[in-house]
């Protein structure tokens, strides 16, 4: 690893004092109030964004996602950050049957919740208001751990991941889908354009909240990228890391193993 991925690394594990709320550094105390209620503002329209931003492209990713994690009837998953269900509701229809969905935001929960009842999924669901860096979950109590769009967010990324190998029981599966960096020539400029210009302006449209969606595009920057952000799952704990990029590094999948 080169010292700049390190450098990386070793900002984005956040400290006692500040954390990354995009591109300004605040006090770590404060962060996750602030990122609490950018996803009240935008709950009920986070859906409908992600299919405008994406252009439908996150459903392919996290149908990859969850290929990857080829779930099984046995399997127990803990979601975290899933609020609204995406993550959850693929497992369940692609065989798993157990699934407990996460997340610190409650309004995100809510929308879940409806959205699940909509569907008419009711068994083998559950929905947990609960923080990533203090789970309230037992030790060695699930076989898989997603986490998608959401490990950016938190405070402090080196305890949400070692929270995340506490939950898993030994030889358990971390699996973290996440914007990343661009790896293709041409594409990251057109897509700090759009990030920078396009996103913020759709926020702005369709959630009512531009200063939302200029945050995501700040806080994907602030990211971790593939390599520096395997270290940091690495130092964690975890063993047996590998990433696949998707859309040439717009988004990353990371997969470990709870040894």
């Amino acid at each position: 690893m080169s010292a700049k991925q390190k450098n990386s690394a070793a900002e984005n594990a956040g400290n006692d004092k500040t954390a990354s709320f995009g591109f300004q550094d605040v006090p770590a105390g404060e962060k996750q109030g602030m990122v609490r209620e950018i996803f009240d503002s935008v709950a009920n329209r986070y859906d409908l964004m992600n299919d405008m931003m994406s252009f439908g492209v996150h459903r392919l990713w996290k149908a990859a996602f969850i290929e990857w994690l080829h779930p099984r009837a046995e399997t127990k998953l803990l979601d975290i950050g899933g609020g609204t269900g995406d993550i959850a509701f693929r497992f369940l229809e692609c065989g798993g049957q157990d699934v407990t969905v996460c997340d610190i935001n409650t309004e995100m929960l809510s929308v879940g919740r409806n959205r699940a009842t909509d569907r008419g999924l009711i068994h083998g669901l559950q929905w947990v208001c609960g923080d990533a860096e203090s789970l309230p979950f037992d030790d060695n109590s699930a076989d898989a751990y997603t986490i998608a769009f959401c490990i950016r967010n938190v405070t402090h990324i080196d305890q949400a991941l070692s929270e995340a190998r506490r939950v898993l029981r030994p030889g358990g599966r971390f699996l973290c889908l996440e914007f990343s960096q661009v790896i293709v020539p041409i594409l990251d400029r057109l897509y700090d354009t759009y990030s920078f210009q396009v996103l913020p302006a759709l926020g702005a449209f369709i959630a009512q909240d531009r200063e939302a969606y200029r945050y995501l595009a700040e806080s994907i920057r602030r990211f971790p990228n593939q390599e520096a952000f395997s270290a940091m799952i690495a130092d964690a704990g975890f063993s047996q890391i590998s990433y696949r990029n998707l859309s040439g590094g717009i988004a990353a999948m990371h997969s470990a193993w709870r040894t």
